[in-house]
């Protein structure tokens, strides 16, 4: 097998003095003949890193009849691994691990250690807001997959959908404890149970998925995973310091005003008319203007969307209204004053006279 693979490297580099020359920065060794996890039929995973399009005619794809076994000789551009650098995924062995086997100049391998460091720098910093962020991101995706699964009728299409679920929840569960998979899927169960930061039947949850044979079972067990998924993420959060700036005019001026105008009056127009939709809807978009402004300044806690009373929706006008009385009192609070006129003309004439 060593045998074989030195063939294809050396295929690789004397394809590259042939038709590009200049195009081949170096090469790896990456995946199972990198961390010892190889056997019989494993394939050869290199990092072939090019410094321009040329280069794309090293890639190639093929069977090896004697073997049974399949290779896949990709190549990599510089681009690929600055943005594994930024640790955006958890999936960067390849920038990472890969042993260099041969390098056209050491200007490259130079390149490639930096990289590498600058990917240690931000493993090894304190987990931040950022981290969690990125990590978040993983799980967002999970979220779509998981809905498409429940969406979906067809054993196949929820085995899909719930195979992205498991993926992405792995990823951000790595994320979550700023680890990168060194051994791919072979060994990612023994990774996964090694992380601080995870579901602590993780594992298992996961198998059940994987293991559950109809459409009805894979639903019930990928719920299982993803709610003990989130659950962990909330734990994380709670621990992540917030730093957000005290009430100011400049960052909520006109805020209280803005609250009023889109929604007050279209609460009590809703139970009036017994407009149930367009309570709900007008809650969820103060919801959201809610939330916004929590993110940077500290205004409190607002259960907007727990006014909602489909049964009474003149109970919910007077809750909202009572939030917002409640914001006002915030608002004030940071030396914030709201916007009255006794009529319209008075507010004309401070229009006009206010210059700023």
């Amino acid at each position: 097998m060593e045998e074989r693979n030195r063939k294809i490297i050396d295929a690789v580099i004397r394809k590259a003095n042939t038709v590009c020359p200049e195009s081949l920065a170096l090469i790896g060794i990456n995946g199972s003949f990198m961390t010892g996890d190889y056997y019989e039929k494993s394939d050869l995973d290199l990092l072939i890193l090019i410094n321009d399009d040329r280069g794309w005619q090293l890639g190639c794809s093929m069977i090896q009849d004697d073997l049974q076994v399949g290779h896949d000789i990709y190549c990599t551009r510089w681009e690929d691994l600055q943005y594994d650098a930024n640790y955006e995924h958890p999936n960067i062995s390849k920038l990472m691990d890969s042993e260099i086997v041969y390098c056209a100049d050491e200007k490259y391998q130079e390149k490639l250690l930096a990289l590498r460091q600058k990917a240690k720098d931000i493993l090894e910093a304190p987990f931040s807001g950022e981290d969690y962020e990125k990590a978040e991101k993983e799980l967002r995706e999970a979220e779509h997959c998981y809905a498409m699964a429940m969406l979906s009728g067809e054993s196949s299409r929820v085995s899909e959908w719930a195979g992205g679920v498991v993926y992405y929840v792995e990823n951000a569960i790595a994320m979550l404890n700023k680890q990168y998979f060194h051994y791919g899927v072979k060994r990612a169960y023994e990774e996964l149970n090694a992380m601080k930061k995870r579901p602590e039947k993780l594992c298992d949850m996961i198998d059940h998925v994987v293991s559950a044979v109809s459409a009805a079972s894979v639903k019930e067990h990928v719920t299982i995973l993803m709610k003990e998924t989130t659950a962990v993420f909330h734990q994380v959060k709670k621990t992540i310091p917030t730093e957000k700036k005290p009430i100011a005019a400049d960052i909520i001026g006109g805020t209280y005003e803005e609250m009023y105008s889109n929604w007050r009056n279209k609460m009590y127009l809703a139970a009036s008319t017994g407009n149930r939709h367009l309570a709900f809807m007008s809650l969820i978009s103060a919801n959201v203007m809610f939330a916004e402004i929590s993110s940077q300044v500290d205004i409190g806690d607002y259960d907007i969307l727990g006014c909602y009373n489909p049964k009474d929706l003149q109970q919910t006008a007077h809750a909202y209204d009572h939030i917002l009385h409640t914001y006002l009192g915030e608002y004030r609070k940071g030396g914030v004053s709201e916007r009255r006129y006794s009529d319209i003309d008075a507010f004309v004439t401070d229009y006009l006279m206010n210059r700023q």
